[in-house]
């Protein structure tokens, strides 16, 4: 598999694995599940696995580093992110998690952009994935405590790579016009951009992009599906768009790009990942999967040729803008 670097010369394969559902995102992932997921993709060449404490309170870093420590360290990159530390939730084990995991809420999240907030996150990272170290620390969905995540914060991770334990910082988050700031702010490798840049939602392209591009900075893009609704061949009335119900204009652009996908060839998922790696500043395209049977469709369709007449006919028909 095709990789492409950082300014600092950390290599990502153009495919990530999102580690969300090791984390029993929505529903349980058994362990079978995840064992033949991991090595599904790194069969395929999958050398970039992205997780959280957020993801299932911490088992997705478990069950990740339990699955990576077979493999040679240095063959592989690993994210995690800061922000939302992991405390202990007294009586939580008697109920679920009410953030999406199927998980007892043993523990909560506390939001914590503070330098000593982020050492004790990094910490207990580690502790969970029985790593020596991480490559890449992602604040966590700072939205709306950007100040103090973007100084402070982001201070941090400087520090914490100027000491070599971890190799590139940036942030990830779902809104693109912060990410454009804290890359004017401060001194990061990567940022990952969730959902806004995409067939259907090109808000990344107006300030996000050109801005990395200028500073040298790498784009991961996550959410490339928007949330399900470009995730099939045709779109249904039914699917989800940013975990909402898909407004019917934005479900009529999806069959448009659909339509001409069918046109030439192609289905909408492999068009939906070829679109975003078409950018420079895309460096890689995290994508999410339950077992081994959704990483190698998630692989098929990254492997796909693309017919350059596709995207032509889409930024004539006024459906996308032209990169």
């Amino acid at each position: 598999m095709q990789t492409r670097s950082t300014q600092r010369g950390l290599e990502l394969t153009e495919i990530g694995l999102g580690a969300a559902q090791l984390g029993n995102l929505y529903r349980e992932t058994t362990d079978a599940e995840v064992e033949e997921g991991v090595a599904a993709a790194w069969d395929a060449g999958v050398r970039y696995f992205d997780t959280a404490p957020h993801y299932g309170l911490g088992l997705s870093e478990r069950r990740l580093g339990e699955q990576l420590r077979t493999h040679p360290r240095d063959e592989y990159v690993i994210s995690s992110k800061v922000g939302k530390l992991l405390v202990p939730n007294p009586g939580g084990e008697d109920r679920m998690d009410d953030e999406g995991f199927a998980v007892p809420a043993v523990t909560k999240r506390q939001w914590d952009f503070s330098r000593d907030g982020i050492l004790r996150s990094v910490e207990a990272s580690l502790a969970r994935t029985g790593l020596d170290y991480l490559d890449v620390l992602y604040l966590h969905d700072p939205d709306d405590h950007f100040e103090q995540a973007s100084t402070e914060g982001i201070g941090a991770l400087i520090e914490l790579r100027e000491q070599g334990v971890v190799k590139a910082v940036g942030a990830g988050m779902n809104a693109a016009a912060p990410l454009a700031e804290l890359i004017r702010r401060a001194d990061v490798d990567l940022v990952m951009c969730a959902g806004r840049f995409t067939l259907i939602d090109d808000e990344a392209l107006a300030d996000l992009l050109p801005t990395a591009l200028e500073r040298k900075v790498g784009i991961v893009v996550a959410g490339v599906y928007n949330s399900g609704l470009l995730g099939r061949n045709r779109p249904s009335p039914d699917a989800t768009f940013d975990y909402e119900p898909v407004p019917p204009a934005i479900l009529e652009r999806a069959n448009r790009v659909a339509d001409a996908c069918e046109a030439h060839g192609v289905t909408l998922p492999e068009a939906a990942i070829a679109y975003v790696l078409r950018h420079p500043a895309v460096i890689s395209v995290v994508v999410g999967a339950r077992g081994g049977d959704q990483v190698r469709s998630n692989i098929e369709r990254y492997r796909a040729t693309m017919p350059e007449g596709l995207w032509g006919d889409l930024e004539a028909a006024g459906v996308i803008a032209a990169l």
